[in-house]
């Protein structure tokens, strides 16, 4: 079996690929792929990957990738929010046309291979195809309506991997993907960056800025269960989701108050005075009309599951990036 993770230098793809290598999808896997813009900072284990480079909006890189034949691709590469909508075409470049070049290689693969190339394809999707007014909790017949240029761009990448899907040329899902926190390294130009910063910079020992009120309730999931949907993905019977290929997933539903206080149980409050409030309209802007709660039931039924709760994330956090 053949693994093809598109941007595979983020930390979610360094971290999936680490996890399949670890349990080798029960020994059917014999070869990997790691493509993006930079080399991937990864470790390699008696050669278990390989390691490509390239802009995943130039054609000919795509059609190289896909030619190889993967028979599970992973596409996670994306422009994050706050940096779509500053830069409208790169966004859209990113965002969506190299998902449809990618769709459009596949399917050719599948035309010329007469049907016997049908690989899956694994998409992360985001929270932010949604916007309000919004129910206590979304459910999974609850429309999407983005109004940020990044959540129109992952919204076209579902209805494209639906249609493909539809047509035979492909297995593909879309995954709505929690907000993942708490992340390691440093704040990114993603309008949900602040959400790890508040919690990453004071376990620490630095300052943190808060840039919205605390009131701001949001969906989160832990970058070790964004790995298990990823995985779970590709193991699931693709016949069970039909005609819907988008899914919303598990997560927890905490407001940044909620976020904090769960900060000092653990760690004290010491270390949540280093969070410092400085408003800021523009990241509010994006973010106050994102989803607060979701009832995924699809999801779980599929197989899918995250984490119990806020405390649990931040504990994933310090014992794996702190006391290690």
């Amino acid at each position: 079996m053949k693994i093809l993770i598109i941007g595979a230098a983020g930390m979610i793809g360094m971290r999936l690929a680490k996890s399949i290598v670890k349990d080798d999808f029960s020994g059917r896997i014999n070869d990997i792929t790691m493509f993006d813009v930079i080399p991937p900072k990864i470790e390699r284990d008696k050669n278990s990957y390989k390691i490509k480079t390239g802009d995943i909006s130039d054609p000919n890189i795509i059609s190289d990738l896909i030619s190889q034949k993967p028979d599970i691709i992973y596409n996670l590469a994306a422009i994050v929010s706050g940096d779509a909508e500053e830069n409208f075409q790169k966004g859209w470049d990113i965002n969506t046309k190299a998902t449809w070049h990618l769709l459009e290689e596949v399917r050719k693969e599948f035309v010329a291979s007469n049907g016997s190339y049908k690989p899956k394809f694994i998409y992360t999707s985001s929270l932010a195809v949604f916007s309000g007014p919004y129910p206590d909790a979304i459910n999974d017949d609850f429309s999407p309506n983005p109004e940020t240029s990044y959540g129109a761009q992952k919204l076209v990448g579902e209805i494209l991997i639906s249609e493909y899907s539809r047509k035979g040329y492909l297995d593909g899902i879309a995954l709505r993907l929690p907000t993942i926190v708490v992340r390691p390294g440093k704040p990114n130009k993603a309008a949900s960056s602040f959400y790890s910063s508040i919690i990453r910079e004071p376990l620490n020992g630095f300052e943190a800025i808060l840039p919205v009120s605390e009131d701001l309730c949001h969906w989160f999931a832990s970058p070790q269960s964004a790995v298990g949907y990823l995985k779970h993905a590709a193991k699931l019977d693709f016949k069970k989701l039909g005609n819907k290929r988008s899914l919303n997933l598990p997560g927890v539903s905490c407001s940044i108050a909620e976020q904090i206080l769960a900060l000092e149980d653990i760690a004290g409050t010491k270390v949540s005075k280093l969070i410092k409030r400085i408003p800021d309209k523009k990241i509010e802007n994006i973010v106050k009309n994102w989803p607060q709660s979701f009832i995924p039931d699809r999801a779980v039924q599929l197989g899918f599951s995250a984490d119990k709760n806020f405390k649990e994330i931040i504990k994933l956090y310090i014992n794996e990036e702190i006391n290690t």
